[in-house]
């Protein structure tokens, strides 16, 4: 069974933009951010933000955290999220889950459109399946507990194998995930989700999140001579119907 991405935005600190307004405005305020909670008006928030994020001072960025719980990724795709550190991730486990349950793959793309490259990917996921299936049974049979027979069965699953994560940043953390993985040269997978999130993040917080994505959509390619060759322009990822 093929896994399709599914992305929630389950929370994020309430009012996320007066709460950096707030941090922001306190550094250089004779009053306490309380006081400075009640005297900002949205204008002044607004304002503020489109300051603090364009002149780069975004250690007042971090003051706003958003949570997703994304579903339907591959092995392949997490390997590669976890590795922006500044994050809070819990993972579901291969080790306490058994795969049979849920049993599904994330199929590229490009595998999918081609029937032959198609057929062999699926039996490749069938092989490992059984694979992984037979080897619980096996250990189970030796009388082992179901945790340690899973955490060894795991070992033949692919990097296709489908699962969950939960992952919490603050706005500055995800400005620069936006950045990279919205680009062409990120890969596929991680730059859906990424542009997905982006999606959710513009609405919930307009300020905080205004000029994200890769820099081509705000300038020249910062890839130099990596480039795709291929630039976003705005009005196909926020324009009407855009698919972004």
């Amino acid at each position: 069974m093929s896994a399709q991405l599914e992305v929630t935005l389950l929370q994020h600190t309430p009012d996320p933009d007066r709460a950096v307004a707030i941090a922001g405005r306190l550094c250089y305020a004779p009053v306490s951010a309380a006081e400075l909670k009640q005297e900002m008006t949205d204008e002044g928030v607004a304002k503020l933000v489109r300051i603090l994020v364009r002149s780069g001072h975004h250690s007042a960025l971090e003051h706003a955290s958003f949570t997703f719980a994304v579903d339907g990724v591959s092995r392949a795709c997490t390997h590669q999220l976890v590795r922006h550190r500044v994050a809070s991730y819990n993972q579901q486990s291969q080790r306490y889950v058994n795969f049979g349950a849920a049993d599904s793959f994330v199929v590229p793309p490009s595998i999918a459109a081609n029937a032959e490259a198609e057929r062999v990917f699926l039996a490749a996921m069938e092989h490992a399946r059984a694979a992984y299936d037979a080897l619980v049974d096996l250990g189970m049979a030796e009388g082992r507990s179901r945790e340690s027979v899973q955490e060894d069965a795991r070992f033949v699953l692919p990097n296709a194998a489908e699962t969950k994560i939960v992952v919490t940043m603050n706005a500055r953390e995800l400005r620069h995930f936006l950045r990279v993985r919205c680009c062409n040269r990120a890969q596929w997978e991680i730059r859906a989700l990424a542009w997905r999130m982006r999606a959710m993040l513009r609405e919930t917080a307009p300020g905080l999140f205004e000029g994200t994505g890769p820099g081509c959509l705000y300038g020249d390619c910062p890839e130099g001579k990596m480039t795709c060759g291929k630039p976003y322009r705005p009005e196909d990822v926020d324009g009407p119907g855009a698919g972004r």
